[in-house]
């Protein structure tokens, strides 16, 4: 087991619990002089959250504490419905211990996945299972009001007749830079009207929940890392589509940067390239030749129709010059990633996002370049693939996202009292 001190030499309890929540062991430093704190009731619920079952007695051996601080923490969870009775535990003799585990239909919470023209909303449990959704179509050029005015009717909708007092909260994925913690946008390029914009204020003014905000492809890596490759600990979630973003998870955690600015490959400065709409010329920005803009405008000049600017379809129908500029799209996107690669050192590079979906083109693009240029350490154990969740990975990350800030071990007792 590892051992986590502070500057002062003191257990750091906040850190430990990250490492708790995948090793299922709580460290409490039993050496002479030691500062350490018991577990307060948000801590102790962490230790529940991952789905393990745990009987008072291990609690008790796993803190370190004494049964009646245990059975004290405990009440409170228990009464407000976010530990549940799971079963008894085996014995050996005499009557058997209960079993608790974290009930996921405790409370509910929304997730919003916004884009440039449709926004996909659910209302989720507690562990991000979508209980009922729909998509809102939108433009996210008509400014915040119009939009989240939108928005907000269509979780009322949802919602039926659940009071807000029902929900932790709503999580919403926005197609532009947003700063962290306060989730307002920051210069947004393709929002007009949003720089600035109190986004989580204006949500829990009117839905009467807590709000937090966040870009899409964080909401969109937290979405796939939770729900498919939670035991990966290191992923990048990058989506291709108007815009091309990044979202990298470190150590199971989402890496935002000091002001939430990690990730935004999308304004990586690349070269000029040959087959590209800019063949010569200044360094650009990675979006404006590999996004899905670039890769319409290099098709046309090439004399192929694309009905209603769909150049998804071109791609699936297998028409070659769609085919070809996804492909040196990809190898653009690619050679972004292979610095990316020797940085952060992921163990699986995952592409969302519609040209990603359209065909293998793109991942083929980038998988190429990204073997080639990083690191041979590096990809050693790489995977670049496809992403796997769905429609549905935007609006469960941004649940997630409401989630994991409510029961985090501040905000659960805040809901306790």
């Amino acid at each position: 087991m590892q051992r986590i001190r502070d500057p002062q030499g003191r257990i750091d309890t906040t850190r430990l619990q990250v490492v708790a929540g995948t090793e299922r062991t709580w460290m409490i430093d039993h050496s002479p002089g030691a500062w350490t704190p018991a577990p307060g009731v948000g801590d102790l619920f962490q230790m529940l959250r991952d789905g393990s079952l745990w009987t008072r007695g291990e609690l008790v051996r796993a803190t370190g504490m004494t049964r009646a601080m245990v059975v004290a923490r405990l009440e409170p969870l228990l009464a407000n419905g976010f530990l549940t009775p799971a079963g008894e535990a085996s014995s050996s003799g005499g009557r058997p211990a209960t079993r608790f585990g974290f009930n996921r239909r405790a409370r509910l919470a929304v997730g919003v996945d916004l884009g440039v023209t449709r926004g996909r909303i659910a209302i989720t449990d507690l562990a991000a299972n979508v209980l009922a959704s729909t998509m809102l179509e939108m433009r996210i050029d008509a400014g915040p009001v119009p939009v989240l005015d939108g928005v907000i009717d269509t979780v009322r909708e949802l919602a039926g007749e659940e009071s807000p007092e029902r929900f932790v909260g709503i999580g919403i994925g926005l197609p532009g830079p947003v700063a962290h913690p306060s989730g307002i946008p920051t210069h947004p390029p393709i929002m007009p009207g949003w720089d600035g914009f109190d986004v989580p204020s204006y949500l829990t003014q009117r839905l009467g929940m807590p709000a937090w905000a966040d870009n899409d492809v964080n909401v969109l890596a937290l979405g796939e890392h939770a729900i498919a490759w939670r035991d990966v600990a290191d992923l990048l979630y990058v989506k291709v589509s108007t815009g091309i973003g990044l979202g990298a998870i470190a150590r199971h955690r989402l890496l935002r940067g000091a002001q939430g600015a990690a990730g935004d490959l999308g304004h990586v400065r690349v070269a000029a390239a040959e087959g590209t709409l800019y063949p010569e010329g200044p360094p650009r920005d990675l979006e404006e030749v590999a996004g899905a803009h670039a890769i319409s405008e290099w098709v046309r000049a090439h004399n192929v129709p694309l009905p209603d600017d769909d150049i998804d379809h071109a791609i699936r129908s297998g028409n070659p010059v769609a085919v070809d500029a996804a492909r040196r799209a990809g190898r653009l996107v690619g050679a972004a990633l292979a610095t990316c690669v020797n940085i952060l050192n992921p163990s699986m590079i995952l592409l969302g996002g519609r040209i990603s979906a359209a065909s293998d083109d793109l991942l083929a693009g980038v998988r190429e370049v990204v073997y080639r240029d990083s690191l041979l350490l590096a990809t050693q154990n790489l995977r670049v693939q496809h992403a796997t969740v769905g429609e549905h990975t935007g609006a469960r990350g941004a649940a997630l996202l409401a989630i994991d800030e409510a029961l985090s071990p501040r905000g659960i007792e805040r809901l306790l009292k």
